[in-house]
């Protein structure tokens, strides 16, 4: 009974969260064409006052030119923070593994622990992680390795 009432009440709202992105999806898209509208209708109010004040030929090119060094300002833009969209990209995705392997193993502790293995089975690969990271932070950097002499 409860089940169904909690069930019933979350379908409910889905559907009601749903209608209502989609009213503003529409909303929205509608803005957006009314505002590229306007924008259309000013750039070519600037190309009369432009065309007016110092002929079609030199307005035409004017504003080719124009279009053209912004398309290539946004191309380099984008181009430029690609690398850092990347990195921030495979920090989150560290970031959220490292808390799925603690979520797991919190998950398995109380098992763990109450197995025939109990405390030596947690115990065990701790220490050998423990001791891999203590060999791996004392050990020599490579002659071959470019980064070995930058620090970190």
């Amino acid at each position: 009974m409860l089940a169904s009432l909690i069930s019933g009440l979350a379908s409910g709202e889905m559907i009601a969260a749903a209608r209502r992105a989609r009213s503003a999806a529409v909303v929205y898209a509608l803005a957006a064409l009314a505002a590229l509208c306007g924008l259309g209708f000013l750039v070519g109010a600037a190309y009369v006052w432009a065309a007016g004040r110092y002929g079609p030929m030199a307005a035409c090119l004017g504003f080719g030119i124009g279009f053209l060094v912004i398309a290539a300002l946004l191309l380099l833009i984008h181009q430029l923070s690609a690398g850092a969209r990347t990195r921030r990209r495979a920090q989150r995705r560290n970031a959220d593994m490292k808390a799925i392997g603690i979520a797991a193993a919190l998950a398995v502790l109380p098992t763990l622990l109450k197995g025939k293995g109990g405390l030596g089975t947690i115990l065990g690969p701790a220490i050998a992680l423990a001791a891999y990271a203590i060999y791996r932070e004392n050990m020599k950097p490579d002659a071959d390795d470019p980064d070995a002499g930058e620090a970190k």
